[in-house]
């Protein structure tokens, strides 16, 4: 069964930085996609930066220039290194990924949490 594994969050203060990881563990053939998305209280989803097998990489508007998403395919990880974090980055943060199996699915995380204190 194929799961998505994150960890890295936690809590720091304004301008600091996290990484975050998220591995895929399982029988799987391909990792389509990965991406990062997170979800304050009250608040919807949102893609936070994306990355696909083809090498393209997109960024929300709110983190372009702060946040870098990378990947190690050998270990089949994807990465989220958040630099100059601000408050309105608090959020619960999410890996998801297309994977194909014997088809191709859609696997999220549990989620790991991101404080960023003033």
């Amino acid at each position: 069964q194929v799961q998505l594994v994150e960890s890295g969050g936690g809590s720091v203060q304004a301008g600091g930085s996290l990484r975050l990881s998220c591995a895929a563990s399982g029988s799987f053939f391909s990792i389509e996609s990965m991406e990062w998305y997170r979800q304050a209280p009250r608040n919807q989803r949102d893609l936070v930066a994306s990355f696909t097998s083809g090498g393209t990489t997109n960024y929300a508007d709110s983190v372009k220039g702060r946040f870098t998403i990378s990947r190690d395919n050998a270990k089949n990880t994807v990465y989220l290194q958040m630099n100059s974090l601000k408050p309105e980055d608090t959020a619960l943060y999410y890996c998801y990924a297309r994977i194909r199996t014997t088809y191709l699915g859609q696997y999220w995380g549990q989620g790991t949490q991101v404080t960023v204190s003033s």
